[in-house]
């Protein structure tokens, strides 16, 4: 019997005989009835793909640490708002709300987290019940209907799965990618652009498409963005996500774009199979954010890898840490593990993050300058360790190990 997310594909293609790929990306992941994010969890080992919160707990604690001095910054507001858009099953909500009892100050009781996301039911958010400060809050939204926060808009690995236009160009026009039907099988015509605006994007970049050279271009983002500057009064937009700048993203390395797509933690890159049980992805166009951003008044701070910015933030020395907790060589090695996956070059490492602000001090965040100040913070904290709740990497590629394999140390 065939899907109802595919008959509906099926069907509006009959309808009007194709669609763009933006239109297809958003059915395939965000359909109400089928759409990947509206089925199963997508992260972990039962899951697709891995994300930064379910490599290890030390990814919550260190943009935790974060928070805190960006709510020094903002002069210490009651109440500070974090914002987490697309907070999937909570997991970075439990992590940073969880150390957050670990800060000095009042820190903890002024916190307000929020988690917007497409599922209304409460997450792993849920089990936290601090005494004598304010539980999470989730609220079920695609985009972020809030007005004047003072603290920070967070996204995690969000931007990269925001419907895409793909566009190729031929005979030196360009030309927009439409999904058709062809004998009953998902199939791509090229035609004329949608919309103007697609042009227009790749204009305000400075970018000229070789003859046959195909890329991706987010249109949905700038309303996302647009959305958040009216959400913060006061504060910090924090993205995090894969991608590269327009002048890397669109260069001659990509010919065929960025487009990904994973199922089962397998790399398929066929977007027209498997519908709705896939993740979809393109890599972000930071120059596209930076200069939006600005135009709504979110000026651009910084902007590095996610791997300097957790070094910044002392991922390091939790690492080195680690041998004086009395783990057992399977504990030690897993933690150590799921750690150096956070900032591994070639990996998370060389995902990006881009801090905007909005009325808000140019102080240096410490992810951006590591202090000394944090550093004699840190030695006063405890090192977060996993927990069942995160991604069991170790068993995952050294299954010996995991079990408990002596002499055994991955590199």
């Amino acid at each position: 019997m065939t899907p109802p997310l595919e008959r509906e594909i099926h069907r509006r293609i009959a309808e009007r005989g194709r669609m763009t790929f933006a239109e297809f990306m958003e059915l395939a992941l965000y359909w109400p009835n089928g759409g990947y994010y509206r089925g199963h969890e997508p992260t972990g080992a039962q899951g697709d793909f891995y994300t930064a919160p379910g490599a290890h707990p030390a990814f919550g604690a260190l943009l935790c640490l974060q928070m805190y001095q960006t709510w020094r910054l903002l002069d210490r507001p009651r109440p500070f708002w974090v914002v987490e858009a697309g907070a999937g099953r909570g997991l970075l909500c439990h992590d940073l709300v969880g150390f957050a009892a670990h800060l000095p100050g009042d820190f903890r009781q002024a916190l307000r987290y929020l988690c917007l996301d497409l599922r209304a039911s409460p997450g792993l958010e849920g089990k936290l019940t601090p005494p004598g400060a304010p539980p999470p809050q989730r609220l079920a939204a695609l985009g972020l209907p809030l007005a004047s926060i003072v603290g920070c808009v967070l996204s995690n690995e969000l931007l990269d799965a925001f419907p895409v236009h793909r566009v190729e160009t031929r005979n030196g026009t360009l030309m927009e990618v439409y999904v058709t039907l062809e004998n009953g099988e998902l199939t791509e015509e090229l035609a004329a652009p949608s919309t103007p605006a697609l042009a227009r994007r790749l204009d305000d970049l400075g970018v000229t498409l070789p003859e046959g050279r195909r890329a991706e271009i987010n249109l949905a983002a700038a309303p996302w963005l647009r959305e958040a500057a009216q959400a913060i009064q006061r504060g910090y937009l924090l993205t995090i996500d894969y991608g590269r700048e327009a002048g890397e993203l669109y260069s001659a390395a990509r010919p065929r774009g960025s487009l990904t797509t994973f199922h089962r933690h397998v790399q398929t890159d066929n977007p027209y199979v498997h519908l709705g049980r896939q993740d979809i992805t393109s890599q972000v166009d930071f120059s596209t954010l930076a200069s939006l951003g600005k135009g709504l008044g979110l000026e651009p701070l910084a902007y590095l890898h996610q791997g300097r910015f957790l070094t910044n933030l002392g991922l390091r020395r939790w690492i080195g840490g680690l041998t004086a907790l009395g783990l057992d060589q399977r504990q030690r090695d897993a933690n150590r593990m799921g750690m150096l996956e956070l900032a591994r070059p070639g990996g998370m490492g060389e995902f990006r993050v881009l801090v905007q602000g909005k009325n808000a001090p140019e102080a240096p965040l410490w992810g951006v300058k590591a202090a000394p100040e944090l550093e004699e913070l840190q030695r006063r904290l405890p090192v977060p360790l996993l927990t069942p709740l995160h991604a069991p990497l170790m068993q995952g590629r050294y299954p010996l190990a995991a079990a408990g394999f002596r002499g055994f140390t991955p590199s």
